[in-house]
């Protein structure tokens, strides 16, 4: 279980994420949704550990995240940020080993070889895992950019706006991956994400951020109302009951 409790970050005296208090169940699927500049990308940074805390505690099961050793915290959590800058003239099996090296500290073993293999055979990257990155499109480097958090196996994974690039096909894809790589190895994953429906479609809870706090938690027939997420979004929402559950039409 992520646990966190009254979390605050201060930018200016105007500019504040917080107080926070929140439990995401283990195992779990969640989205956290909002506006722009809600302070979702923030809060998954401090859950990273990549952005200081001012105030507040995470607990990551029994890991504390401000004392826990980086050697320990890597083999239980991984992030994507959603800016990734590595050196291009890398192949994609490189980048997706370099999930493995809180594990191989650079030196992969036999089963280094087979994780980073299922990974990329996972995402659909085995045709392309000789190329550079800079042979690949936008979205062939998001699902690289996924495989190599995916290959860290950690009980934990966070996801900042993992569709990036991606068009509607590839976003299905990746979703469905990800739900399955949940439900099936007992992964909890935490996503920012944009898109409400689909953040609907595949989550088990969904958190909603509005100027720096948790306006709401919950499953996603909870939060897939009118009003709640109107309130959200400053803008008029209404749902309707479509084939695989409810849709938000702007």
């Amino acid at each position: 279980m992520i646990k966190i409790s009254s979390l605050e970050k201060q930018y200016s005296s105007k500019v504040k994420i917080g107080p926070i208090d929140l439990e995401i169940p283990k195992g779990s699927f969640t989205s956290i949704v909002g506006p722009n500049g809600a302070g979702k990308s923030t809060l998954l940074l401090m859950l990273g550990r990549l952005l200081e805390m001012d105030k507040g505690d995470i607990f990551i099961d029994d890991f504390d995240i401000k004392r826990t050793p980086s050697n320990i915290l890597s083999k239980n959590l991984a992030i994507l940020r959603q800016e990734n800058h590595f050196v291009t003239k890398l192949t994609v099996k490189q980048l997706v080993s370099f999930g493995r090296f809180p594990y191989s500290k650079g030196r992969l073993n036999e089963e280094d070889a087979k994780i980073v293999d299922k990974y990329i055979l996972y995402l659909g990257l085995s045709e392309l895992k000789d190329r550079y990155l800079d042979q690949l499109s936008g979205g062939q480097r998001q699902r690289v950019y996924v495989a190599m958090v995916l290959s860290q196996e950690t009980n934990y994974i966070l996801l900042d706006e993992p569709l990036n690039n991606l068009d509607i096909r590839r976003s299905v894809e990746m979703l469905e991956h990800l739900k399955n790589i949940s439900k099936d190895f007992k992964k909890t994953i935490v996503m920012v994400i944009h898109d409400i429906n689909f953040a609907a479609k595949y989550s088990d809870y969904i958190c909603c951020m509005k100027e720096g706090k948790i306006k709401e938690f919950g499953r996603p027939e909870e939060i897939m109302c009118n009003n709640k997420l109107s309130k959200i979004f400053d803008t008029d929402i209404s749902i309707i009951k479509g084939p695989y559950g409810p849709v938000a039409c702007y």
